[in-house]
């Protein structure tokens, strides 16, 4: 590598690290045949689900230069944010909402964009290139661009493994017209390793290296508009916000504590907090509870659907009066949720009184057919 391109690679791992990233890799700003068709099986199979954005972006998404036709390499940045416990820890406090480890600190994308501006910046002071930057809110794939970089690659769980970090990396891109000198595209080391796999609680991977996101919590419990599906909601359990099982099991987590890595400031009571706490949260509550965090995209309507599904799975029956106070909801995911924990929470006596209270002046099938297939716990 001549001295002038050997000093500026010397100078972006020194200005990225004090942007707070301990990876940094370049690759080309274009990725292979092969992700191009995963993607398309991927939407192939409608594994999207209300992820409609996935395919109205799709020529977009299969190669970074249809965004950009300047763009020649691709500056890849990660952050570690492991956790200092064991989120699998969390599911077992019942009548607490586990929200997933990424969510409980800052929304990374403001965090990671804000950084990223600042390095791309100086990068183009530097360099008299241009640049864009991205953290995954663009149609832009950016695991086959960090595995070209060198960061890690994609495992079976579809997300990035990092042999510093494990599964606990942010991304984040700067595209450049600037063409650089690439690193050594990383390998894939998952070997004969299905942990992932198998301890996903609702089989969202019909295959490795492939999900079926309609099946996946973090999918059901953020992006999906509707009532979750009856079939997943058992399997659910305290989770109310994504999920962390197929990332947490990975064997190259126990690296990720020896990784230089800075940690985004979790929000105080976002991690586990009481089922009764958030079932008293009125809209204007729950953003200001969450305000600055990830947990706000769902929205509240999606956030109590959410919430509810977690005390029907908490077998405290002292959930039962705060849950009851939704039968009257204005939204239909919100009284089809309250009637299904009601379902769980309450014996025969209690269920059928509040059937022949409720279920005549319900107008909506969706929660109608909820008070019906209510009654499947009394067999």
């Amino acid at each position: 590598m001549p001295n002038a391109k050997r000093d500026l690679r010397g100078w972006l791992n020194a200005a990225a690290e004090g942007q707070g990233f301990f990876l940094v890799g370049v690759g080309p700003a274009s990725i292979g045949a092969v992700n191009e068709n995963g993607l398309s099986a991927f939407l192939d199979n409608a594994f999207e689900g209300d992820m409609d954005w996935l395919r109205t972006t799709a020529a977009k998404r299969m190669q970074p230069q249809n965004m950009w036709p300047a763009a020649e390499s691709a500056i890849v940045l990660g952050m570690n944010y492991g956790p200092d416990h064991n989120p699998m820890d969390n599911l077992a406090a019942r009548t607490a909402g586990n929200i997933s480890v990424y969510a409980r600190g800052r929304d990374y994308h403001d965090v990671l964009k804000g950084k990223l501006k600042q390095l791309a910046s100086q990068f183009s002071v530097k360099t008299g290139n241009a640049v864009k930057v991205f953290v995954d809110t663009a149609p832009l794939m950016e695991k086959p661009l960090a595995q070209q970089a060198g960061l890690g690659w994609q495992g079976k769980h579809t997300n990035l493994v990092s042999r510093q970090a494990g599964s606990w990396l942010f991304l984040g891109i700067i595209l450049t017209d600037a063409i650089l000198p690439h690193d050594v595209p990383e390998t894939d080391h998952c070997g004969g390793c299905r942990q992932c796999l198998d301890i996903c609680p609702t089989d969202a991977f019909p295959a490795p290296y492939r999900l079926d996101a309609r099946r996946c919590i973090s999918y059901l419990t953020i992006e999906h508009k509707g009532v979750i599906p009856r079939e997943f909601r058992r399997a659910i359990g305290n989770r109310i916000f994504g999920c962390d099982d197929c990332l947490a099991i990975c064997p190259w987590n126990k690296f990720a504590s020896q990784a230089n890595e800075q940690k985004l400031a979790a929000k105080a009571g976002t991690d586990l907090p009481p089922l009764d706490q958030l079932l008293l949260l009125d809209d204007a509550m729950f953003r200001q509870h969450f305000a600055g965090t990830p947990v706000r995209r769902a929205g509240y309507a999606r956030f109590l659907r959410n919430i509810l599904i977690a005390a029907g799975n908490s077998d405290d029956i002292g959930l039962v009066p705060l849950v009851r106070t939704y039968l009257n909801h204005q939204a239909v995911v919100v009284r089809a949720m309250a009637v299904w924990a009601l379902s769980r929470l309450l014996d025969q006596h209690g269920w059928t009184a509040l059937k022949h209270r409720y279920l005549p002046a319900e107008m909506d099938d969706t929660v109608r057919t909820e008070w019906d297939d209510g009654q499947e716990f009394l067999q």
